[in-house]
């Protein structure tokens, strides 16, 4: 089985490239590589059901100004708040999902994420990839 993004991890990566068109894209990715495959539970790695991949990571330089990926990532997790595709958020050391109320709290992982954002996404990401409410996207303006 080919591994897919999900929809929701597609739309959402088109409407940062469509947002940022000049943005670094060293830290990009969506499949697991090695180290991913070792932990064996990272939302990277293909389902073995229907060979979703329900994680999206966009690199943190975004464009030349300080802390747009930190308002980024907040603008993520906002959205989240009713937008039941995306499962957690991770960024600068801070990780943000349901179970924390959408707050940004510590993570303890071993990787701080702080070259990139990272988005988990439920299955109901799987076939969904209508555009996200996030106003740094275009969410709000008139030529949506």
């Amino acid at each position: 089985m080919k591994p897919l993004l999900c929809k929701a991890g597609q739309q959402l990566r088109e409407m940062i490239d469509d947002a940022y068109p000049d943005r670094d894209r060293k830290s990009d990715g969506w499949i697991a590589d090695a180290r991913h495959q070792k932990a064996g539970t990272s939302d990277h790695i293909p389902s073995k059901i229907d060979g979703y991949v329900r994680a999206l990571d966009i690199d943190a330089n975004l464009d030349s100004r300080a802390n747009t990926s930190a308002y980024l990532a907040d603008q993520i997790r906002e959205c989240a708040k009713k937008d039941k595709r995306i499962k957690y958020v991770i960024h600068l050391g801070k990780i943000a999902s349901a179970k924390s109320f959408w707050r940004f709290r510590p993570y303890s992982g071993i990787n701080r994420h702080d070259k990139h954002i990272h988005i988990s996404f439920t299955k109901k990401g799987d076939e969904n990839g209508s555009w996200f409410e996030i106003p740094m996207l275009g969410a709000g303006n008139e030529n949506n």
